[in-house]
C-alpha cells in the first residue's frame, strides 16, 4: 500500500468515519481505532465533538494546516451571511477541490499533487497552488500532455462520485466551468459535515 493512501485510511480509522467514501475504507470492516489493538470508541464529550467536526473538514480537504484553516474561518467571519456556510464556500473554492470534485482525480491528495506538478490551467494559465481560490465564472482544464495519464483515465471512468450542480463539467475534454459558491447542502459529502459546530469551536 502506498503511504498516500496508507495516510489516508488512518485518518477513516482515527475518525472513525469513511470521509471520502471509498469502498476500501478500513472503517467499512471494523470500529476501533489506529492500530492492531485499537480500542473501542468512547462518547466524546461536547469539545471533543467540536474538535471532531473541525478535524473532518480540514483532513477532508487534504489535511489542510491549521493554521491556514484558521485563516479560512477568519474570511468567513468577515463576510456577510452565516459562517458555517462561506467557510464550506471558501474550502469549494480551493483549486485542488475543484479538481477533485470535476473528476480530473480520484482523490483530493491526488488533486493537490497534480496541481502542485502544473498539470492544471486556469483561464488559459498555469496555476500550481492547491489553496489557489476559484471564482465564479472560471474555466479549470487539464493540459493536453497530461490527459492521458493513468490517473486521470482512473478518475473518469470511476462511478463513485457524481458530479456537484455548481460545477459545469465537461468530462471529454478535461475541462469545466465553476458557476458559482456551493451552500453546504450542494456539497455531495459521504459524511455529516457540521461547521455550525466548527465555528462553535473557535468560539468557545
Amino acid at each position: 500500500m502506498s503511504k498516500r493512501h496508507s495516510a489516508k485510511y488512518k485518518i477513516d480509522r482515527r475518525l472513525g468515519e469513511n470521509l471520502w467514501g471509498r469502498p476500501k475504507s478500513p472503517v467499512n470492516r471494523r470500529e476501533h481505532g489506529p492500530g492492531e489493538h485499537g480500542r473501542r470508541r468512547k462518547k466524546p464529550s461536547d469539545y471533543g465533538l467540536h474538535l471532531i467536526a473541525k478535524q473532518k473538514l480540514r483532513k477532508y480537504y487534504g489535511d489542510v494546516g491549521e493554521r491556514q484553516f484558521r485563516r479560512y474561518y477568519d474570511e468567513a467571519v468577515r463576510r456577510r451571511g452565516d459562517t458555517g456556510e462561506n467557510l464550506i464556500e471558501l474550502l469549494e473554492r480551493r483549486l485542488d477541490a475543484v479538481v477533485y470534485r470535476m473528476k480530473f482525480v480520484p482523490t483530493i491528495f491526488a488533486a493537490r499533487q497534480f496541481v502542485n506538478h502544473g498539470h492544471i490551467r486556469v483561464n488559459g494559465k498555469k496555476v500550481n497552488i492547491p489553496s489557489y481560490q476559484v471564482k465564479d465564472g472560471d474555466v479549470i482544464e487539464v493540459k493536453d500532455k497530461s490527459r492521458e495519464l493513468p490517473l486521470v483515465l482512473e478518475a473518469i471512468a470511476s462511478t463513485e462520485r457524481d458530479l456537484p450542480e455548481y460545477l459545469d463539467v465537461d468530462l471529454n475534454n478535461l475541462k469545466g466551468t465553476y458557476v458559482r459558491g456551493p451552500k453546504l447542502a450542494d456539497v455531495p459529502y459521504p459524511v455529516t459535515m457540521e461547521p455550525n459546530l466548527v465555528v462553535e469551536y473557535y468560539s468557545l
